[in-house]
């Protein structure tokens, strides 16, 4: 390393970012919260589950702390832990979804320890509980650190139903005001979202209803806040809708796709580097 690169590095000196909670131990928290969940006989961290969720609850105390008071984070830590037992009930069902839909799943497991849409949802159902408690910055803290590890951007204050199926889940992005009813399914790349981004419309419904039993196939884009998918329906790969549709839908994008042999066939450019 030459001298210069390290006169750089000492005249850089960025100014620190002051957040009123602790990241990297919030981090800690919600991959303690989904792990303990779903313990794992041979994780040597899992077989104490009463003492590591007594450390998650301490720190998220701490944290809940430094955002309210004392009271606040007694009676919202406590609520949370009270919570805790049904949403683990909630996911076990959905990952029995996962079984059940999904030919390559072949045991509870593959779908608690593997699936990336599953991990997902954990986070979501953990975030959305800690949002409806009142606490924005941590539940899109956790909802973040989700993203960040398989690439599904689900707003915490989303409202998702029972039995949510994400297939593969890479791409997926549901908005702030989506709702998505039970025994819904959406593969990768699906967006639900806003028609527009403005600062003015954060109180504002901006992203779509989709009601009990829709399929939604992949990289289909679904917005605005009065769209409504009518229960039962049906939306094809890459669809575009920004109105409603009405229940027992099948919305698809006509593809006129040619086909034809190469046999035989001369290129009209064919470069060689």
């Amino acid at each position: 390393m030459t001298d210069k690169t390290l006169e750089l590095i000492t005249k850089f000196s960025p100014k620190l970012i002051n957040i009123p909670v602790n990241k990297c131990e919030l981090e800690e928290v919600i991959d303690t919260l989904i792990n303990l969940m779903f313990p794992i006989c041979n994780c040597p961290e899992d077989l104490h589950v009463q003492e590591g969720l007594k450390t998650a609850a301490d720190k998220l105390h701490a944290n809940i702390t430094t955002l309210h008071n004392r009271q606040s984070a007694d009676e919202k830590t406590e609520a949370f832990f009270a919570l805790y037992p049904a949403l683990q009930e909630r996911l076990y069902k959905d990952a029995a979804c996962y079984l059940q839909y999904d030919p390559a799943a072949k045991s509870l497991e593959e779908v608690v320890i593997t699936y990336p849409g599953f991990y997902a949802l954990c986070a979501h159902r953990i975030a959305h509980a800690l949002y409806q408690l009142g606490l924005p910055l941590i539940s899109r803290l956790f909802s973040e650190h989700a993203h960040a590890k398989v690439g599904i951007d689900i707003h915490p204050a989303a409202r998702i139903g029972k039995n949510f199926f994400m297939d593969h889940g890479t791409g997926i992005v549901i908005g702030e005001t989506a709702e998505i009813g039970d025994n819904v399914k959406i593969y990768q790349g699906v967006t639900l979202g806003a028609l527009y981004v403005e600062k003015k419309l954060s109180d504002v419904k901006r992203h779509p209803t989709v009601e009990d039993n829709v399929v939604i196939y992949a990289n289909a884009t679904i917005l605005g806040g009065e769209t409504v998918i009518g229960h039962d329906s049906v939306i094809g790969g890459g669809a575009w809708l920004t109105q409603s549709v009405i229940p027992y839908s099948l919305v698809y994008n006509s593809v006129d796709v040619k086909i034809r042999t190469v046999k035989d066939f001369d290129e009209p450019h064919n470069f060689v580097i």
